[in-house]
C-alpha cells in the first residue's frame, strides 16, 4: 500500500522514551542494499509500503516495554493495495501492479550454449516437468542485534553478528550521511549465518538512534521481529525439458526459472544468476538455454541462503536425471556417470574445466558403500520386517557449486600477520566467524608457514579499525580467498623475517630456516620471539599485510572462465516411508565431497554433519508460509527446524583433487554440502513407493495421495 501519514507526538511524549524518528529524520541516503541501493531505511510518507517488514519509525526509550508502549501511541494512516503480488509468476503478468518504478523484474538472466532445437532434434527421448522449491528461514541461533555506541571524538562503534563487516560501515555511513571512516564495526561471533547475516538489519536504526541521543543504543530483535523482516531463501519455479539419447547421453537441456526475490533486490539477481547457471547440473550438455526471471513480490526480499540458488536448481534437475535413467531403463548411478563433468569439460556458461574435478570419484565412493549397505539393488523396494506397512530404498544425486564470487567480480581479501615478542603470532582480518571454523582454519594456515604449534597463533577478526577487508564471509570463499591472503602474509613476514637476520648475521637468506618454533640461522638457533626483538632494533616492524586477489573470472554470456574453482559432491540417501502416514525418515546418508584438500577434518566433518541436516529441513519439513504477503510462520513454534530424532548416520568421505590457485589445493565447501541432499531424498522416496515429489517440502498428503492413485490404477 502507500503510506499517508505517521503522527509520533503521543509517543515522544511518553516518559522513558528518548527519541522517535521516522524517514525525514534520515540525515544522509535514505536507502541501502548490497548491490541495488532500493530498500528504504525507513518508509516515507507518499511512498510505498512493499511488506510487512518494512519500517515506519523507531524508538528509543530507557526500557523494552517503554518502547513497545510507544510504538503503539504511532497513529499510521495508509492506502491498501488493491492487489498483493504473491508469487513470480503473477508479479510477470501484464496486470500486476509495479512495485519499483522500473518494474517487477529485477533481472532476466539466460544462458546460451549450443542449438538448443538442433539437441532436442538429436534425441531419442525428450522429458518435461515443472518443480517448485519454498520460501525457506536461515533459522540461525541468535536473532538480530545491533549496539551503536557514539564516542566522544565524534566516532561511533557498531558492535553487530554481521557477515560482512566493511558493507555494513559503507552503508551506514551513507545513512548518517557521514564519512566511512567514522564509523567502526566490530563484528561479534555468531551461532550460524547461512547467508541472513549479510544485509541490513537494525545497524542503520540503531546507529541513527545513537546520533540523534548522544546514547548508546541497543536494538535486539525478537523472533517474531526477525522471521517477518529479514531476507529467506527464494522460493522458484523451474520448468525443465530434457533430450537425451537413448544410451543416456544428454543432448540438450532447456529451463526457466521464476525466482522470487521479494520486496527488495537483496542479491536476488545474484543468487538466481548461480540457479541459472547451475542448472543443467554437473554434467557436460551441448546444447543448452536457460531464461530466468527474477522478480518482485510483496513477500519478504529473498537472498543469501546456504546453496545460493543453486539448491534449488539441483532439486530439478536431479530429480530429472532419475527420471529420465528410468524412462531409458539405465541404472541412475551410471547415467550421471557417462554425463559427468571431468577435466576437460565445458560448463553451459563455455567455461572449460582445466584441473580440480572430483565428480567421479565422489560418485564411485558414494555408489560404492551404498551398495554394501543394501542387500541387492538399492533403489529396489523393500518392506520392512518389523513393520511391513514401512517400505525402504536408496536415492542418489550430485552436485556442484562454485567457490568465490565469480561472474567478473573481483574477489580479493586482506590480512595481516604480526609476530610478537613472546614467540606467539597473530593474524587479523575482517572475514566473519559465524561457526563455519575459519578461525581455526586461519590459526592452522599460520601455524604450518611458521613451523609453531596452533596455540601459538591467534585470530583477530571482524575489527574495521584493526583488521584489513576480508570480503564478505559468502560463495563458499574464505578459506580459499582470505586462507591465501594469511598465507602469502605469513610469507612475506618470513622473508622479511629472513632478510633482517641474513644482514645481521651475513648469511645468504636461504639459509635461515624456520623450524619447530624456532629460526634456525646455519649452526645458531634463535627463538621466534628473539627475531622479533631483533626486527624492532633493526628498526622495521615484524608485521605484514597482504592483498589477496583471486584469479580473474568472466562476467555470464562472455564465454570465459565465470569461476576459479568449483566443488562436486555425491550423496546417497537411505528413506523409509509409512504407507500408513506419508511420513518419511531418513536413517542414513552417504555423502562424497571434493574440497581440494582437507586442511581441518574435524571442521570438515562439522560442516558436512551441519549441511546435510539443514538440507533435511528444506527437504522435509521447512517452509515459511505465507499467505497474500502476511506470514504465518511468524514464530518459531510454527516452523519446523528437523530435530535430534530425525538425525541420520552421516557416512563421510573427503575427495582430495587439488586446486592449483587454493591454499594448499583446497576449494570451499561449506554450500556444496546441502544442495544434492534434498534430491537424494525425494529421488529415494520414489524408489521406495513409486511417488514422484516435484514440490519442496515433501507433502506426507501428496505420498497417501499418490499411493491412493496407484493403487486405484492396480
Amino acid at each position: 500500500g502507500t503510506l499517508l501519514g505517521v503522527n509520533v507526538e503521543k509517543a515522544l511524549q511518553l516518559d522513558g522514551v528518548v527519541a522517535v524518528l521516522t524517514a525525514d529524520d534520515i540525515p544522509g541516503q535514505k536507502t541501502h542494499g548490497l548491490v541495488i541501493h532500493d530498500w528504504p531505511t525507513m518508509i516515507g510518507v507518499g511512498e510505498k509500503i512493499r511488506y510487512v517488514g518494512d519500517a515506519l519509525a523507531i524508538v528509543a526509550a530507557q526500557s523494552r516495554q517503554k518502547a513497545l508502549e510507544a510504538l503503539d501511541l504511532i497513529e499510521v494512516s495508509y492506502q491498501a493495495a488493491e492487489v498483493v503480488i504473491s508469487d513470480p509468476v503473477q508479479a510477470m503478468e501484464g496486470t500486476a501492479p509495479k512495485l519499483h518504478e522500473n518494474g517487477n523484474l529485477l533481472k532476466h538472466i539466460k544462458v546460451r550454449k549450443g542449438n538448443i532445437d538442433q539437441g532436442f532434434e538429436d534425441a531419442d527421448i525428450v522429458l518435461e516437468q515443472v518443480y517448485y522449491t519454498a520460501t525457506t528461514d536461515h533459522a540461525f541461533l541468535e536473532p538480530e542485534c545491533a549496539i551503536a555506541r557514539p564516542l566522544e571524538n565524534g566516532r561511533m562503534e557498531i558492535y553487530v553478528g554481521s557477515q560482512i563487516p566493511y558493507a555494513d560501515r559503507y552503508q551506514i555511513a551513507l545513512a548518517l550521511g557521514w564519512e566511512e571512516e567514522r564509523i567502526r564495526v566490530i563484528g561479534q561471533l555468531m551461532g550460524g549465518g547461512f547467508g541472513g547475516k549479510e544485509d541490513i538489519a537494525g545497524q542503520i536504526h540503531a546507529a541513527l538512534l545513537a546520533q540523534r541521543t548522544g546514547k548508546p543504543i541497543k536494538l535486539l530483535y525478537d523472533r517474531h521481529e526477525s522471521l517477518i523482516a529479514h531476507p529467506k531463501r527464494h522460493a522458484t519455479q523451474i520448468s525443465i525439458k530434457v533430450g537425451a539419447k537413448k544410451d543416456g547421453s544428454l543432448t540438450s537441456v532447456k529451463t526457466e526459472l521464476f525466482g522470487d526475490t521479494g520486496a527488495y533486490a537483496s542479491l536476488g539477481e545474484k543468487v538466481m544468476t548461480r540457479a541459472t547457471t547451475h542448472s543443467s547440473g554437473p554434467y557436460e550438455v551441448p546444447n543448452v538455454k536457460v531464461d530466468c526471471y527474477a522478480m518482485y513480490t510483496n513477500n519478504p526480499p529473498s537472498g543469501a541462503f546456504r546453496g545460493f540458488g543453486v539448491t534449488q536448481s539441483a532439486f530439478a534437475v536431479e530429480s530429472m536425471m532419475d527420471t529420465l535413467a528410468e524412462e531409458l531403463g539405465i541404472d541412475p548411478v551410471e547415467i550421471r556417470k557417462k554425463n559427468a563433468l571431468r577435466v576437460g569439460s565445458i560448463t553451459n556458461t563455455g567455461q572449460q574445466l582445466q584441473e580440480s574435478v572430483g565428480l567421479l570419484e565422489c560418485i564411485e565412493y558414494v555408489d560404492k558403500k551404498m551398495r554394501a549397505l543394501s542387500d541387492d539393488d538399492p533403489f529396489t523396494p523393500k518392506y520392512l520386517n518389523d513393520d511391513p506397512d514401512k517400505v525402504k530404498a536408496w536415492g542418489f544425486a550430485v552436485a556442484y557449486k562454485n567457490t568465490g564470487l565469480g561472474g567478473g567480480a573481483p574477489d580479493k581479501s586482506g590480512a595481516e600477520v604480526e609476530l610478537y615478542e613472546d614467540g606467539s603470532l597473530e593474524v587479523r582480518t575482517s572475514s566473519a566467524e559465524l561457526g563455519q571454523g575459519l578461525v581455526t582454519v586461519l590459526q592452522m594456515i599460520v601455524a604450518e608457514e611458521f613451523d609453531v604449534p596452533a596455540e601459538k597463533a591467534r585470530v583477530l577478526v571482524m575489527d574495521t579499525d584493526l583488521s584489513p577487508d576480508g570480503g564478505p564471509t559468502t560463495a563458499s570463499r574464505q578459506t580459499y580467498v582470505t586462507g591465501n591472503a594469511a598465507r602469502l602474509a605469513s610469507e612475506t613476514l618470513r622473508s622479511a623475517i629472513q632478510a633482517t637476520l641474513a644482514e645481521k648475521f651475513n648469511r645468504p637468506p636461504d639459509d635461515i630456516k624456520f623450524v619447530e618454533g624456532l629460526v634456525q640461522v646455519g649452526e645458531q638457533q634463535i627463538s621466534l620471539g628473539d627475531a622479533a626483538k631483533l626486527m624492532r632494533l633493526e628498526g622495521k616492524e615484524p608485521k605484514t599485510r597482504y592483498t589477496y586477489f583471486a584469479p580473474e573470472t568472466k562476467p555470464l554470456g562472455t564465454g570465459g572462465d565465470m569461476h576459479f574453482a568449483f566443488s562436486f559432491a555425491a550423496q546417497a540417501a537411505e528413506v523409509i516411508v509409512d504407507t500408513r502416514t506419508g511420513e518419511v525418515e531418513v536413517p542414513r546418508i552417504i555423502a562424497a565431497t571434493d574440497v581440494g584438500k582437507v586442511l581441518n577434518p574435524l571442521g570438515l566433518q562439522g560442516q558436512v554433519e551441519g549441511g546435510i541436516m539443514m538440507a533435511i529441513g528444506n527437504a522435509l519439513t521447512e517452509q515459511f508460509i505465507l499467505e497474500d504477503g502476511i506470514p504465518f510462520t511468524d514464530r518459531m513454534a510454527r516452523y519446523r527446524i528437523p530435530n535430534i530424532k530425525q538425525t541420520p548416520e552421516i557416512i563421510s568421505f573427503a575427495v582430495e583433487a587439488p586446486t592449483k590457485d587454493g591454499p594448499y589445493g583446497a576449494k570451499g565447501i561449506g554450500e556444496i554440502i546441502s544442495i544434492p541432499t534434498s534430491p537424494a531424498i525425494t529421488n529415494a522416496i520414489y524408489n521406495a513407493v513409486g511417488v514422484r515429489v516435484n514440490s519442496l517440502p515433501v507433502d506426507q498428503e501428496k505420498i497417501l495421495l499418490g499411493l491412493s492413485d496407484r493403487l486405484k490404477l492396480t
